[in-house]
């Protein structure tokens, strides 16, 4: 048992590293524990705990007891260690109920055909709705970057505006750089123009940005297959629950037909939109759209795993900081398993490890003064769906979180490949070696009275921090749980050693773990949660990125 490790509280009340007081029971973190929970919660048994799975509810479990029997509670309703929320997944219904009509102000109508010409999207609303059309740009909606592609009137209307966003490739550009900001995501646009009035919405490709033959046949194929994928395609069912209106894709043909007959060409409109603060909505005169979807919404229970060690000092504890691993990964595909030892075992082990080191001390009476939420997130590879459920219905107010400390594949070294495909798209070749000692941070940038704090407790640690990925095309500072938060105003940091070629494969598997390294971020990850709990003052959200809800 671990307890025969203890130091006595006075000791660990004194001992310093270099200079710098170590956090109570900081060294009873070992990589040997980390190790056998991590060959349990990544073995075979648990299938690659996929979202909606048994295997999955166990692994819930599994993180559940060790909390409970650390002593630590419950901090969802009623004392439950589970936060439950909805998922959402979607069918759509046949032909004849998702249908799309062009009308020529000249006379004609045009029966567009589902699947070759539009389809609707999955977050779509279920009706009819009719209008003339008007270009919306973007059809980004966001103030808090004085950005606005709604500078007109759009009520009645339906908008057509364009996937992705203004200056996707420029470093300096607002919308976070070359990362893919959150305004631009589908369904928020789509709320967006719902809020403006718009009857519906119809997306097409940003042709001036990417070029060439698009094979909208088969994206028609991806957004609604003749079966289900091994892998759903999963929602927020409160971000659905919001959305009423029709929602389609369109082919940029069919697009490019609409705009002629306004006198306007799709590659001029889609330049036009790019622009710094947003642009005027352009009416297309000449066509009229009637649009009816039918899509059909199916409600999947998920649940967070939360428990809470409340804070020491009256004044103190009802800020929260927030430590934090998602639990999910990819399942299994037959015999094929996709065991997600780094992605996120690795993570999950040393919340636990934190979460017991924590209560081992509180029970020798050193508690810090601000309490200490341990959260373990689910689906976070079907779109970080359990932390942005989070920050949704918070257990506590949003802006009473000190900090999220956020750990995401922290058990393996970075290793590019040449020619590694797609999955490393935006990253530098590298070996594992020159990466032995690496960890990343994620949001150093925007969180920098945190990353102050992780480099003062690494001068005892002596980790190799790297500072490389805010503001890359990889989208790595988006791809995990501390995103939501970045985007609510919350103070949040990422650790993450890298990605590396068994990512996401069958080899992710528990016996290629570097454990003596993961001990040394777990104790790192710690000593900071601790130096933040117990600092005068709390780090500084990150500026002006809240989105609107």
């Amino acid at each position: 048992m671990k307890k025969t490790f203890i130091v006595a509280a006075w000791i660990a009340a004194v001992v310093t590293v270099a200079g710098q007081q170590r956090a109570p029971q900081n060294d009873s973190i070992r990589q040997q524990d980390l190790r056998a929970d991590l060959f349990f919660l990544a073995g075979d048994s648990m299938r690659g705990r996929l979202t909606d799975t048994e295997e999955n509810r166990a692994s819930a479990d599994f993180i559940r007891s060790r909390f409970e029997r650390m002593g630590l509670q419950g901090a969802a309703p009623g004392g439950s260690f589970f936060q439950n929320y909805n998922l959402m997944t979607a069918s759509a219904g046949d032909a004849a109920m998702n249908a799309l009509e062009l009308t020529r102000d000249e006379g004609g109508t045009r029966q567009l055909r589902m699947g070759q010409e539009f389809y609707p999207l999955r977050f779509s609303g279920s009706g009819t709705a009719s209008g003339p059309v008007v270009f919306c740009g973007f059809g980004i909606s966001a103030p808090h970057l004085g950005y606005d592609d709604y500078n007109g009137l759009v009520r009645g209307k339906v908008v057509l505006i364009l996937d992705h966003e203004p200056g996707e490739r420029d470093p300096d550009s607002p919308f976070d750089g070359v990362v893919t900001s959150e305004p631009s995501t589908p369904w928020r646009k789509a709320l967006a123009a719902q809020d403006k009035g718009a009857a519906a919405v119809l997306f097409v490709n940003d042709v001036h940005n990417h070029p060439g033959a698009v094979n909208f046949e088969a994206s028609a194929r991806n957004q609604w297959p003749d079966k289900p994928p091994r892998i759903l395609t999963y929602t927020l069912a409160a971000w659905a629950d919001r959305i009423h209106i029709p929602v389609a894709q369109i082919s940029p043909a069919l697009a490019a037909s609409i705009a002629a007959a306004g006198g306007k060409t799709l590659d001029d409109l889609a330049k036009s939109a790019e622009t710094t603060h947003g642009l005027a909505p352009v009416a297309l005169a000449g066509s009229r759209v009637v649009l009816h979807t039918a899509v059909d919404r199916h409600i999947v229970p998920d649940r967070n795993v939360v428990a809470l060690l409340e804070g020491g000092d009256p004044r103190l504890k009802d800020e929260w900081v927030i430590v934090s691993a998602h639990y999910d990964h990819n399942g299994a595909d037959g015999t094929q398993i996709f065991n997600g030892a780094d992605d996120n075992g690795s993570g999950v082990v040393a919340l636990i490890e934190i979460a017991e080191a924590y209560a081992l001390a509180a029970k020798e009476g050193h508690r810090p003064k601000r309490s200490i939420l341990f959260a373990s997130w689910n689906s976070e590879e079907r779109g970080l769906l359990g932390a942005w459920a989070y920050t949704e219905q918070p257990l506590a107010p949003l802006n009473t979180i000190a900090a999220v400390l956020n750990m995401d594949m922290i058990g393996r070294n970075e290793e590019i490949p040449l020619g590694g495909g797609g999955r490393f798209a935006g990253l530098e070749v590298q070996t594992a070696e020159s990466n032995s000692n690496a960890l990343n941070l994620m949001a150093f940038s925007k969180v920098p009275d945190i990353t102050a704090v992780v480099e003062k407790a690494n001068a005892g640690i002596g980790l190799d921090l790297k500072k490389r990925y805010d503001n890359n095309s990889s989208n790595l500072v988006r791809r995990s749980d501390q995103w939501p938060f970045l985007q609510r105003g919350v103070a949040a940091m990422g650790f993450i050693t890298g990605l590396h070629p068994d990512y996401h494969t069958p080899y992710d598997r528990p016996e290629k773990i570097n454990y003596v390294k993961m001990e040394k971020i777990t104790r790192l990850v710690h000593q900071v949660s601790w130096d933040i709990a117990n600092g005068d003052a709390r780090p500084k959200a990150p500026s002006s990125r809240s989105i609107t809800q």
